[in-house]
């Protein structure tokens, strides 16, 4: 059973945001693989959707699943589409305020 995999305004400029710190930190050609493999990795929920932790206290149907100790990718599922939602990296906190229905998810 596969599940088609989307990734959220917000998580790409997650994603975007990250590239940009980590180029300056380790050069753009490492970001960029670092990036590709977060992406790798949230494109292979579509045959595995239901990992991590259900978090239905910061927002009904939410999951979060941690990447390589390094970042928190919170994603939901719906039908057969799995939407990454927001990519958090390093300690930064998962904020339930992202995700009330004022919020674009």
């Amino acid at each position: 059973m596969n599940y088609e995999v989307v990734f959220s305004p917000r998580a790409i400029t997650d994603l975007d945001d990250l590239f940009v710190y980590l180029a300056a930190e380790m050069g753009a050609s490492a970001a960029r693989g670092y990036i590709g493999k977060i992406r790798k990795y949230c494109v292979g929920f579509g045959t595995f959707p239901n990992r991590g932790m259900q978090r239905d206290d910061i927002r009904p149907g939410i999951r979060l699943v941690g990447y390589r100790y390094r970042a928190t990718i919170a994603f939901a599922i719906e039908r057969r589409t799995v939407t990454i939602l927001r990519i958090y990296h390093k300690g930064r906190d998962v904020d339930p305020d992202d995700y009330t229905s004022d919020a674009k998810n």
